[in-house]
């Protein structure tokens, strides 16, 4: 984790929490485009959904937040979340693949 910039007041800490909420947008948007480039490489939708890879991220989310002395419940909501919603658009990638 890198380090936490020590801020000398609220404005200056919700200006830090901004530009990490930009980051946290932008590291997302790349996943998403990465899970929509999966889909091509997949034969079904089982494979699609992917269940033991879900869970390997679920496990190794947790435990990168335990480490990163963050809730591991609040990051694995977040993941089932953001997961959740991905497979969903894979899945439509996939479909749409297939039709042509």
């Amino acid at each position: 984790m890198s380090k936490i910039k020590k801020c000398n007041s609220l404005e200056e800490v919700r200006t830090e929490i901004d530009k990490i909420d930009d980051e946290i947008v932008n590291l997302i948007s790349k996943r998403s485009h990465l899970v929509r480039q999966a889909a091509s490489f997949k034969n079904s939708i089982e494979e699609v959904k992917a269940d033991d890879r879900v869970d390997y991220i679920l496990q190794k989310v947790r435990h990168s937040a335990i480490q990163a002395d963050v809730s591991p419940n609040m990051i694995s909501d977040l993941f089932k979340i953001m997961i959740n919603e991905m497979v969903e658009t894979e899945i439509s990638e996939f479909r749409n693949t297939r039709t042509f």
